[in-house]
């Protein structure tokens, strides 16, 4: 018994009977794609008269009106008469769904049309065109996998709370990378991806957020380590459907073969049917690495970026030299130099941890200097004298209150508090602990410090003497020069690597958390030429970013930074 029939039986649903809201919600979120797309998306899979298309497949997963069967039809007929194919030969060559039934019968109309005016017998069309467009609901239609040869399409825009729970868990059921949030698009992506032929290829133009947002951590792995992604081109300016929808779609071509060189492509809101030809002839131009057009502009890859982490988003210049830097140095956090990326210390209870040495009546070895992110502001540390009271022993162990009474009586003034902490009452016994143990090795080693949120990439060394705050993320190395390592993360190259990953917050401000830190590629430190060091160092002590991006870009290899 397959996949499928098994999830309808354990959630007792018919997959085509859909409550009123359901309905009026495919139908308030059909978005009809322009025939220029659809047939720019059929040229870039290889869906071409060209072929014996009649010996192919290709499925459209959500037909709509016949937005994409209108122009397939076209092509297969096309071929079917430069092959000396009978219209019967091609019996087998398309597969469409769509769940309303209406959709369905405009689909088979429009083909028939297209068919009889190109003189094929009306006999013949009718048997074909039933064959061809069924209603059905694709995510929970049993597919063979591995029959495809082009998927195509437009996947439908419905919101999560529009679908009805028991149908919503058979999708769950059937597509296991649609997991938390995940947008109905993220099935059909896995559904598609699934029924490709050996060199088979999808094409859709849907939602490019699934390549950054949590939900698509399932679908970017899944790609990642099965399929090759060949081309992304972003068009969330582009007029690209019939109606004005806030989508940000992108087209996507991906091919199940392994990772090959890859196309990213971004686009101006004056990308149009005429530019969308000369940048499919591009395409075909390997010579060609890069095209800059006043409506798009592209780039070659080597390959795609790996993993079920966020994909950069940056322009196609700037992401060829991201994967190109990724390809030819290692990680900032590596092992091999003994540099680690960290995060300071979470207390849970702030107002009663982080103090001022006049506001708390602890014993003085229980007071450790922290750094905060105002210290940091001047590009110096500038310390206002703020403290953690410190309940953790130089050795890692909790310390006893009864070994400290001044320290027992301030936490007992703030007891009912600190016990309401997650922390806390997961272990009551030890209601006193921050968050996060202190490693006291920490505080004397000189270290590289970032505040969390900033407009531009802003690292700042503490020689040592202070702890940092969980709002500051630092970075400590056996190996590095950490002026050198400072300049060389104060440059305009390692803020392109964060800047391509982090979550950008409004006013285009940066989050340079551990987890983007770590996506910085850097020079093995001992390769870097001593003039380079010089600059980059004396670049961080005068806080001179241009200066500093000057000299990476030598250290890097590089003559320029791509906008």
């Amino acid at each position: 018994m397959s996949r499928v029939v098994v999830t309808r039986e354990l959630f007792g649903l018919d997959a085509l009977h859909l409550p009123e809201s359901l309905q009026e919600a495919i139908e308030h979120g059909e978005v009809f794609t322009r025939r220029w797309v659809v047939e720019s998306i059929l040229d870039l899979v290889g869906y071409t008269p060209d072929l014996d298309l009649a010996d192919t497949v290709i499925v459209e997963p959500a037909s709509g009106a016949g937005a994409f069967l209108g122009p397939i039809a076209e092509r297969l007929s096309a071929s079917c008469r430069k092959h000396g194919r009978s219209l019967l030969d091609a019996a087998h060559a398309i597969e469409a769904f769509d769940l309303l039934e209406q959709n369905v019968e405009r689909s088979r109309e429009l083909v028939t049309e297209r068919l009889l005016a190109d003189g094929w017998e009306s006999s013949e069309v009718a048997k074909v065109v039933r064959g061809w467009i069924g209603q059905g609901d694709y995510l929970l239609t049993d597919h063979a996998d591995g029959t495809a040869d082009f998927v195509v399409g437009n996947p439908p825009y419905i919101r999560l709370e529009d679908v009805p729970d028991a149908r919503m868990s058979a999708y769950r059921a059937n597509c296991p990378t649609m997991g938390g949030r995940a947008d109905i698009y993220v099935g059909f992506y896995e559904v598609g991806l699934r029924s490709l032929k050996p060199g088979g290829r999808l094409g859709f133009i849907c939602a490019d957020r699934w390549m950054r947002n949590q939900y698509g951590r399932n679908l970017r792995e899944l790609v990642a380590s099965r399929y090759s992604m060949d081309l992304v081109l972003v068009m969330h300016d582009v007029d690209a459907f019939k109606e004005q929808v806030s989508a940000y779609p992108a087209i996507t071509i991906i091919s199940n073969r392994p990772q090959g060189e890859a196309i990213a492509a971004d686009t101006t809101r004056t990308f149009g049917p005429e530019q969308a030809k000369t940048f499919l002839t591009w395409t075909a131009r390997p010579e060609q690495p890069q095209v800059n057009e006043p409506s798009y502009h592209a780039a070659r890859l080597p390959h795609w970026f790996a993993g079920d982490d966020s994909w950069p988003a940056a322009s196609p210049a700037r992401l060829a030299m991201l994967e190109d830097l990724s390809d030819r140095f290692r990680p900032l956090a590596d092992e091999a130099t003994g540099t680690r990326v960290g995060i300071g210390v979470a207390t849970g209870a702030d107002k009663v941890f982080v103090v001022r040495r006049e506001d708390a009546d602890v014993e003085d070895d229980r007071l450790l200097p922290m750094a905060m992110v105002r210290d940091t502001r001047t590009g110096v540390i500038d310390w206002h004298g703020t403290y953690l009271v410190n309940p953790w022993s130089s050795n890692g162990n909790l310390v006893n209150l009864a070994d400290y009474p001044r320290m027992a009586g301030y936490f007992a003034r703030y007891s009912a508090e600190l016990r309401k902490r997650y922390v806390a009452v997961k272990q009551p016994d030890r209601w006193y602990k921050t968050i996060d143990k202190v490693d006291h090795r920490l505080t004397a080693r000189p270290k590289l410090l970032f505040p969390d949120m900033k407009l531009t990439i802003h690292p700042v060394l503490d020689e040592g003497g202070l702890y940092p705050h969980h709002n500051l993320y630092f970075i400590v190395s056996d190996v590095w020069d950490l002026r050198v390592l400072g300049g060389l993360l104060l440059s305009k190259v390692a803020e392109a690597f964060v800047s391509a990953y982090a979550v950008k917050m409004r006013g285009g401000t940066l989050r340079f958390q551990a987890q983007y830190l770590r996506r910085i590629r850097v020079p093995d430190p001992v390769e870097i030429s001593e003039h380079d060091r010089a600059a980059l160092a004396d670049a961080f002590d005068r806080r001179d970013a241009r200066a500093a991006t000057t000299a990476a870009l030598s250290a890097y290899g590089l003559t320029d930074l791509p906008e």
